[in-house]
Formats: C-alpha cells, sequence, structure tokens
C-alpha cells in the first residue's frame, strides 16, 4: 500500500514539474491529489513509527 501511493505521488510530483501546459482545473485537481496523497503519506509514517516505539517500549519492559 505504502509503495503504491509513493508511486503516485511521484507520478503526479512529475507530471506537476513538468514543463507541459495544462488547462487550470487539471492543474487545480493534480494539486489537491499531490497534497491528500503527501498528507496520507505522513499518517502512513507517523503509524509506522508508533508501532516501533510501542514495540521497543515493550521489550524494555519484558528485560526488566
Amino acid at each position: 500500500m505504502r509503495q503504491i501511493i509513493r508511486k503516485i505521488s511521484q507520478a503526479v510530483q512529475v507530471v506537476l514539474l513538468a514543463p507541459i501546459k495544462l488547462p487550470a482545473k487539471a492543474l487545480n485537481v493534480l494539486k489537491y491529489v499531490a497534497v491528500g496523497l503527501g498528507i496520507i503519506e505522513q499518517v502512513i509514517q507517523d503509524e509506522d513509527t508508533e508501532r516501533k516505539t510501542e514495540g521497543k517500549e515493550g521489550n524494555d519492559e519484558a528485560a526488566e
């Protein structure tokens, strides 16, 4: 899931950075999609870091 979102995000960024003329509405839609994908990526990344820190805390308690 993470890889799919990352690939789509990269594709949208390439289209936005490409020196091509797009209609204003299409450009606005692509910008919103890029922002939404960035938010989703960050949420997924935050969940993964929380799981890792919870796992480490659980291991520390078991060691004591």
